[in-house]
């Protein structure tokens, strides 16, 4: 059995040791750029622990597992090219270092990458993995293309924001470890079960970006907070304020929200006030607790013996900043 920190350090030495031996080059550096700013790796840690529950040759799905990575790294490019963010992870976004075009062309180019690395596997495995993979890419862009469409909405529900986030984030987590799964041989009863757990950490993941970006700690965030307040970006904190607020509370939630013109300090203590007042941190909280215990069920029915569950038990719990 491997910890998580071995994985990390295989999955990291393999992604900085890719070749990139095609031309032109200037296709191929915002690739490389890309995929050298680092990150946490969870989605390749994640298939490589699901895959170590089974089995112990984890270097045999380094190729899938980073495939899947170079897919989730082309995801962000992009939207940060449709959110026309300026930095990611700390750094220049590619439309920002180089332009638009090639943040396109470059974008395409990863995902045609992840897929030929995907392919990196069994003969035998081939269409579950490609299947799934192909399912859940398509997954992905429903997602998004929900989240844009909420942008232009008002009326947008928690049950539509709780399935945008499964398609946007939760499934490509799911994707991980049901791919690690199906590579190591295990059950379909296993690899489903395991698809479930990982669905359901992801809302429990994503609901937590949501708080955090509230009352998260700038420097454990990685990033200033309040930046979805700003953006009046539908998240599940201002949907359930709008939803549960008063009407004195919902008219200065719609006063902030309409203003053009403000100044993102005090409209952060404002919108936060409000939550607090509504109960929003304290029903938020419940939430990911809720799908957090989901998974740990699912993780719990797993047919594996305890012992080999230790390690990525103790992953997802780091994950969401948990003891157990």
């Amino acid at each position: 059995m491997f910890t998580s920190e071995e994985i990390l350090a295989k999955v990291n030495h393999y992604i900085d040791n890719l070749p990139y031996d095609r031309r032109p080059e200037s296709l191929y550096a915002p690739i490389r750029y890309v995929l050298s700013l680092g990150g946490k790796r969870i989605r390749p840690v994640l298939m490589m622990l699901a895959y170590n529950l089974y089995a112990d040759d984890v270097d045999s799905i380094l190729p899938v597992a980073c495939g899947l990575e170079t897919f989730h790294n082309f995801t962000l490019l992009h939207d940060d090219l449709m959110d026309n963010a300026e930095l990611r992870r700390g750094q220049q976004t590619v439309h920002q270092k180089w332009n638009a075009n090639t943040a396109i062309l470059s974008g395409d180019t990863m995902f045609v990458m992840a897929f030929e690395r995907m392919t990196h596997c069994r003969p035998d495995k081939l269409a579950d993995v490609v299947g799934t993979f192909t399912e859940t890419a398509l997954e992905i862009d429903e997602g998004q293309q929900l989240d844009m469409d909420f942008e232009n909405r008002t009326d947008v529900t928690e049950e539509e924001y709780i399935e945008m986030i499964r398609l946007k984030t939760s499934v490509l987590l799911a994707c991980a470890v049901k791919i690690g799964a199906i590579l190591a041989d295990a059950t379909p009863e296993d690899a489903d079960t395991l698809y479930k757990f990982a669905e359901q950490l992801g809302l429990a993941f994503q609901l937590q970006d949501d708080f955090l970006d509230v009352y998260g700690d700038t420097k454990v965030f990685g990033k200033a907070i309040g930046g979805d307040i700003t953006s009046n970006k539908k998240t599940y904190m201002l949907i359930n304020a709008c939803n549960r607020a008063n009407a004195a509370q919902q008219a200065e939630l719609l006063n902030w929200i309409g203003l053009k013109d403000f100044n993102a300090h005090e409209k952060i203590a404002a919108v936060t006030r409000l939550y607090n007042e509504i109960g929003i941190d304290r029903l938020a909280l419940q939430k990911i607790e809720e799908y957090f215990a989901e998974s740990r069920k699912y993780l719990d029915k797993l047919n594996v013996p305890e012992e080999r569950k230790s390690e990525l038990r103790k992953y997802v719990a780091n994950m969401m900043n948990r003891q157990n």
